[in-house]
């Protein structure tokens, strides 16, 4: 058995960088088979030293790789190892599956002689795997081969020469961003008319909830904001669901000075349910989604300042964002972690700023110098491994630019007590291979949408200023 006799799977050629962004990506092909230029084992043994996130991949495949020809010989190399058919079958098996169904892994075991066109001169390893594509689909004619890659100019370059390529699909949460759960819900016109048999109200320590029964309901989650336009204009959070049933509450007001949090008020609909989310002590974890000018920072800092300092309901604030370029070193320069990060931390000098100005009166100045120094806390992401927050109250800004693993690193830090807030646009990722649909903020987004302690809303509305929003929409 060997590359030409499995004619009835489809043979995909990995690139160095699919490996890279994900170790286990030799196991999400299913029965196909998959095949690995010599190249590319050089690629990664080149990339391996190091404790950035793609040298700690780049050691997890090569166990992977040595697991699977733990006790292979040459003879079973050449004719290709089988894989797991599952994650589940990796989890519990040996990888001595010898099942035709289960895919196969190929190596580059020989030499294999096929002259690149002359468009694409040089030895380079782009162009190497390239040719090595060519010559496989040369000696095995019957079989569909596809160069997976999540370059966009080596996928060009392959279609160029005639070779089928495409991206590396499996870590996408969703086909298309613009499916991403908002957060938010309206009601149809006619919902209280439809619904008015089936909806018990009552009051309880000040709020006002509905019991809504009727198929509407079931495409609801907990925490999700709903909200109904027109001349009586009705918004309230999921707080319940049950079978046929859900419990709805009104939300309260923060558009009036007089709940503003720490100074602010809410300006649009989606403000008003971002800060009801943010000051709910039943909800663990908030994200929220906002191009720039939403108030996404400021939001999440008001209502942070009013728990910590108001409520006493956390011990401090502690803010972090991604440094570009992604989990390297912050520098040798002299002074301590928060003052390596300063220069990261504009967005919190500049909504301090703002709320100390609002707080004002017998505060004065050294109010923001006092909140810096007594509770708030400038951490890098770069040694958030093996910590625990105790009742912490944690913004992570742009949040985006982290991948699912990355941003799992740092939620599981959460210990009793902390609330996490993510912060983020989509739309600007500046991470090497994530986009809108493989981002870590995406991924949390969409998993965190089923469980009771989890909230998010996309903020819509710029609210800077006439300048700002004109610039977004015209320039």
């Amino acid at each position: 058995m060997g590359i030409k006799s499995r004619q009835d799977k489809k043979l995909f050629v990995l690139d160095t960088n699919v490996l890279m962004h994900d170790p286990s990506s030799i196991f999400r092909f299913a029965e196909h088979d998959i095949f690995l230029p010599m190249v590319v084992l050089e690629e990664l043994d080149r990339a391996k030293k190091g404790t950035s996130e793609v040298a700690r991949n780049v050691r997890q495949v090569s166990r992977f790789l040595d697991e699977l020809m733990s006790s292979a010989s040459k003879q079973d190399i050449d004719s290709g190892l089988p894989l797991p058919c599952s994650a589940k079958m990796r989890n519990g098996s040996n990888g001595n599956d010898n099942g035709s169904n289960c895919g196969h892994l190929f190596f580059q075991t020989q030499l294999q002689p096929k002259e690149l066109p002359p468009t694409l001169p040089g030895n380079i390893p782009d162009n190497n795997i390239l040719g090595t594509t060519l010559a496989l689909a040369e000696m095995a004619p019957q079989r569909h081969i596809t160069l997976v890659s999540k370059d966009i100019n080596l996928r060009i370059k392959a279609s160029i020469i005639g070779i089928h390529t495409e991206d590396y699909h499996n870590d996408q949460v969703l086909d298309d961003v613009n499916l991403l759960y908002t957060g938010e819900f309206e009601l149809p016109t006619g919902f209280w008319n439809t619904h008015s048999k089936d909806v018990d109200s009552w009051q309880e320590d000040g709020h006002t909830y509905y019991k809504v029964t009727g198929p509407d309901t079931d495409g609801w989650y907990v925490n999700q904001c709903l909200y109904m336009d027109g001349d009586q204009p009705f918004e309230a959070i999921v707080r319940k669901k049950e079978d046929e049933h859900a419990i709805i509450e009104v939300v309260n007001d923060y558009r009036s000075s007089k709940h503003a949090v720490w100074g602010i008020s809410a300006r649009n609909r989606e403000q008003n349910f971002a800060l009801n989310l943010l000051m709910d002590p039943d909800i663990d974890f908030v994200s929220l989604l906002g191009t720039a000018g939403t108030g996404k920072t400021l939001l999440a800092l008001a209502a942070g300042l009013a728990q910590v300092l108001d409520q006493n309901r956390f011990r401090e604030i502690v803010m972090t964002r991604v440094t570009v370029p992604v989990g390297e070193d912050i520098g040798f320069l002299p002074g301590t972690e928060e003052e390596k990060m300063t220069p990261w931390m504009g967005a919190l000098m500049d909504n301090l700023e703002v709320l100390t100005q609002t707080e004002g009166g017998q505060w004065g100045r050294a109010a923001t110098d006092d909140l810096l120094r007594s509770r708030i806390r400038i951490h890098s992401l770069n040694f958030m491994r093996g910590r625990t927050f105790l009742n912490k109250y944690i913004i992570l800004d742009e949040a985006q630019n982290l991948t699912p693993k990355q941003m799992k690193t740092l939620i599981t830090r959460a210990g009793p007590g902390t609330k996490i807030v993510c912060l983020g646009n989509v739309a600007q990722i500046d991470t090497p291979y994530l986009t809108e649909t493989t981002s870590g903020l995406t991924y949390v987004v969409d998993r965190f949408k089923d469980w009771p302690h989890g909230g998010h809303i996309t903020l819509l509305r710029g609210e800077r200023s006439r300048l700002a929003d004109f610039a977004s929409e015209t320039l």
